[in-house]
């Protein structure tokens, strides 16, 4: 009689299933999605999880389901991956995914919508202006101040933005970001210390205060920069930013953020702080913030990847 076979045990990691790394698409953010998503995924593999790479711009939606995909790793910026669209498609069909849903990601993708829900619930924000080619830039100046800042609504990485600090600068400003978007805003500068904080779950994340070379913290002082530094501890006293922390938390709530994500905000020298927007799919580059906050806070980037996996959802 021969022995019985040996059942082979699951490991804590085999409960989460075959994963697709979902990097890359076909936003003006794809190099950084590219660089994020190869991070993660060398993560998961460190931690023998099955983890793929997708590239949602080489390869339909369709087959994460006849791959055999159980859960999803979202690290596409910007358009056609943090907006809800693709979250809308993974809900569809039936498979969890990392961070927020539909509805908070297409607000989050929203600079305009994110103010005005953060407006309605008390939190701070600086005072905007939608434009068109039709703007009045003397009354836009005036309302707003200046310098001001004039962004596309619904790109990250500060793609198509501008600080403008005359009249002048105004319609150049407006046309650069509407090459890449429909929808453009002028922002009123917020002089002060530029923080940024990440929360995992219900958990807010110690705070980071940037110093990028002559305070432009743009798309090559984000990502390609080592001259940019990086604080953390932010150096504020443990009261304020634990204040800081809190609000938040709640701009988080307010727009029904899940899972993790990173909010930008300034804070004047009057001790008052401005939330600038709501990162849902944060980078995970080199240059990375949600990384540098949590190994601050004692969490190494393979535990965080997995943290995150972990709390994939649907819906």
């Amino acid at each position: 009689m021969s022995a019985p076979k040996k059942t082979k045990r699951a490991t804590p990691r085999s409960r989460l299933g075959k994963v697709a790394v979902m990097m890359g698409g076909k936003s003006a953010e794809r190099e950084i999605s590219l660089m994020s998503g190869s991070n993660v995924l060398e993560a998961l593999l460190r931690q023998d999880i099955d983890a793929h790479a997708f590239d949602p711009a080489e390869r339909d939606l369709a087959a994460l389901k006849s791959d055999g995909y159980e859960r999803v790793f979202l690290i596409l910026h910007g358009r056609y991956g943090e907006d809800g669209t693709v979250q809308g498609a993974l809900e569809t069909m039936g498979i969890p995914y990392t961070g927020s849903g539909v509805m908070a990601s297409a607000l989050c993708m929203d600079k305009l919508r994110t103010k005005l829900v953060w407006l309605a619930s008390g939190i701070p924000t600086p005072r905007h202006a939608v434009l068109t080619a039709e703007s009045d830039w003397n009354a836009v100046a005036k309302e707003l101040g200046l310098p001001l800042i004039v962004k596309p609504a619904h790109e990250g990485s500060s793609i198509g933005l501008t600080k403008v600090a005359s009249v002048e600068k105004l319609a150049p400003a407006y046309e650069l970001a509407a090459q890449c978007d429909s929808l453009v805003i002028a922002e009123e500068f917020i002089a002060g210390r530029e923080l940024t904080a990440a929360f995992l779950n219900d958990r807010a994340l110690p705070l980071i205060r940037i110093e990028a070379p002559e305070g432009n913290y743009d798309y090559q002082n984000k990502y390609f920069s080592d001259d940019t530094r990086y604080h953390c501890p932010s150096g504020l006293p443990v009261a304020q930013e634990r204040e800081l922390q809190a609000t938040v938390m709640r701009a988080a709530n307010a727009l029904g953020c899940a899972g993790w994500g990173r909010a930008d905000l300034m804070l004047r020298e009057d001790g008052r702080a401005f939330l600038l927007e709501m990162n849902t799919a944060p980078g995970m580059t080199g240059h990375s913030l949600v990384p540098m906050a949590a190994k601050a806070a004692g969490i190494g980037f393979d535990e965080l990847v997995v943290k995150i996996l972990e709390l994939a959802h649907v819906g």
